[in-house]
């Protein structure tokens, strides 16, 4: 856990990462869960299949959160969350106005302590995180964005248990 920690810390002192394109927070819920998390974006120069009106495009997100768990069972915990991912997402090429989207990405989270409640258990501090979005960027420059994510974490069967968590989340970024 110690070299991951120092890994985002080299990372972060790095000087192309203080040139962020975007910040972003949600927050969310499921699963006997409340989520809150703050993050940057780096948008990638890199663009998919950019014949007609759509294309397939994305960025880096980096971001920092809580989990409190909020069970009846009892034994709530406060989950830290440290999390970077690449998003895919598929959007108008020229847009003007309102400008729907829909994203879907795969990342990699560490979390401390592993478990939520008396009966929710993740097994390791490393956990996968995928989601599935959907949501509209809007503003004179496509600035603000808007959205909803489903998000499901696990560690992939890496270690026992594994059970994972589902969150509903609201997502909102700015970009510079």
């Amino acid at each position: 856990m110690k070299k991951i920690v120092w890994f985002f810390c080299a990372l972060l002192l790095s000087g192309n990462v203080w040139a962020v394109d975007g910040v972003s927070f949600e927050l969310g819920n499921g699963d006997s869960t409340d989520t809150a998390r703050v993050g940057a974006i780096w948008n990638w120069d890199k663009k998919w299949f950019t014949e007609g009106d759509w294309l397939v495009t994305g960025f880096w997100e980096a971001a920092a959160g809580t989990w409190r768990g909020k069970s009846p069972v009892g034994n709530n915990q406060t989950i830290t969350d440290l999390g970077i991912t690449p998003v895919f997402r598929f959007q108008q090429k020229n847009p003007s106005g309102f400008a729907p989207y829909a994203e879907a990405a795969i990342g990699f989270h560490l979390i401390s302590p592993t478990s939520i409640y008396a009966n929710r258990k993740f097994g390791s501090a490393f956990q996968f995180g995928d989601h599935v979005g959907f949501g509209v960027r809007m503003g004179d420059h496509q600035q603000f964005d808007l959205g909803y994510r489903f998000q499901h974490l696990s560690n992939g069967g890496i270690k026992k248990p594994n059970q994972g968590i589902n969150l509903n989340q609201v997502h909102a970024a700015y970009f510079f």
